[in-house]
């Protein structure tokens, strides 16, 4: 299936991106100092910076000072979404990357389907082996309560 600028998918890819642009100021053309959205997105100076130094983000400059645009905003939004759904930082840069390679965004939609199914087989695994250590710990912790009940009915006779 191909992906249309006028079709469902894009229009739910520019509502987000409008509800992002709203939310960065309610205008394409808002500006902000590090400090400013380190502040509103609830991360560090030196988050931001760290990400800026991976060249996910690229922000202005005027003189030394960095000047983050709405569409920074939105960008680093994406970053500490994917990193809090447990994406590397090469599978965000790539996934940000088609974004300015390919308009109509058919290819970035399959890349992050694929990434998510992905993640949420990983995370499937995990859950199973984290499942798997909890009846083993049960089952030594039920080991341990009866060795020490029978050492304290042996001390008691």
């Amino acid at each position: 299936m191909s992906v249309t600028t006028d079709g469902p998918a894009m229009a739910t890819l520019h509502a987000r991106h409008e509800r992002e642009l709203a939310e960065a100021g309610g205008h394409e053309n808002a500006l902000y100092s590090v400090s400013q959205l380190a502040r509103q997105l609830g991360v560090t100076a030196r988050t931001i910076r760290f990400y800026e130094d991976k060249e996910l983000i690229n922000p202005n400059r005027a003189g030394t000072t960095r000047v983050y645009t709405a569409r920074d905003r939105a960008r680093l939004m994406l970053i500490l979404r994917g990193k809090r759904l447990g994406f590397s930082l090469r599978e965000i840069k790539d996934y940000l990357d088609l974004y300015d390679i390919d308009p109509t965004q058919h290819t970035q939609v399959r890349q992050l389907l694929a990434s998510v199914r992905k993640r949420i087989a990983t995370l499937q695994e995990q859950r199973a082996a984290l499942e798997q250590s909890l009846v083993e710990l049960a089952d030594i912790e039920r080991q341990a309560e009866v060795a020490l009940h029978q050492i304290q009915d042996e001390t008691i006779e």
